[in-house]
């Protein structure tokens, strides 16, 4: 697990930040500085593990006893799974461009599937970063991937990541668990939140999650795309910063 560059001392509320699909910690380097003036930030790692049960009970194994979650993608399911297991052991959670539903049954998932498999082989024969410039078209908004900057950052945090990571993810990914019971369990205080272009996790499937939480906090981040703590750092940090001051009351 590595952690971010807080400026409190170890006193302060620990925060896990889950990275998503392809990610890492670069994810949250926009939330990291204005975070850390609350909470402890630690970005844990889930290694080539291939099922989401698998990388929340590495996610635990790697947490203090209690902490706040903030998760991003594939990360927000990881969380879920955590709370699925240790609920107890979630002070407030935070989940951004995620979801919640299995794999659609029938031919929705057979397309689903067969799609994934397309930057799998693509990874194998032309390498991650030629699979990231096809993979961030439906990551980021069109008007989004002339910004040599944001693109830059994303297929450099894509190039870090391994063929075989990358597959073990997508592994986990197809065989993901159903998560709405353990949405209507949640009982910490809650932020979700996606960009309004986000095509991937769509406003729609987030204002479901919010519909199955009580009490949820819904936040649409506009001019914005799936990966909205790299496309809108700002935002991001100030909705979260705002979020964690109501979620942890005190100095």
């Amino acid at each position: 697990m590595s952690s971010g560059s807080g400026t409190i001392g170890s006193e302060a509320p620990p925060a896990l930040l889950l990275p998503g699909l392809l990610c890492d910690g670069a994810v949250w380097a926009g939330q990291l500085h204005a975070l850390g003036r609350r909470v402890r930030c630690l970005v844990p790692e889930y290694g080539e593990l291939d099922s989401l049960p698998a990388m929340a009970q590495a996610v635990l194994a790697q947490a203090p006893p209690r902490f706040v979650l903030v998760a991003h993608s594939m990360g927000g399911r990881v969380a879920l799974e955590v709370v699925r297991a240790a609920a107890e052991r979630v002070r407030a959670l935070a989940l951004l461009d995620t979801g919640y539903q299995a794999r659609a049954p029938g031919a929705d998932g057979e397309r689903e599937a067969r799609a994934r498999q397309v930057l799998l082989d693509l990874a194998a024969s032309a390498g991650m970063e030629a699979m990231g410039r096809v993979w961030v078209r439906d990551m980021v908004p069109p008007a989004r991937l002339t910004d040599a900057a944001l693109l830059e950052s994303i297929l450099a945090m894509v190039a870090r990541c391994t063929p075989q990571k990358f597959a073990a993810q997508i592994r986990a990914l197809l065989a993901r668990p159903d998560a709405t019971g353990v949405l209507t369990q949640i009982r910490c205080p809650t932020l979700l939140a996606c960009g309004r272009e986000d095509t991937w996790s769509p406003p729609a499937r987030h204002e479901a999650m919010a519909r199955l939480i009580r009490p949820a906090r819904l936040a649409v981040i506009e001019n914005c795309g799936h990966m909205a703590p790299m496309e809108r750092p700002a935002q991001v940090a100030a909705l979260l910063s705002q979020w964690l001051a109501e979620a942890l009351p005190g100095p």
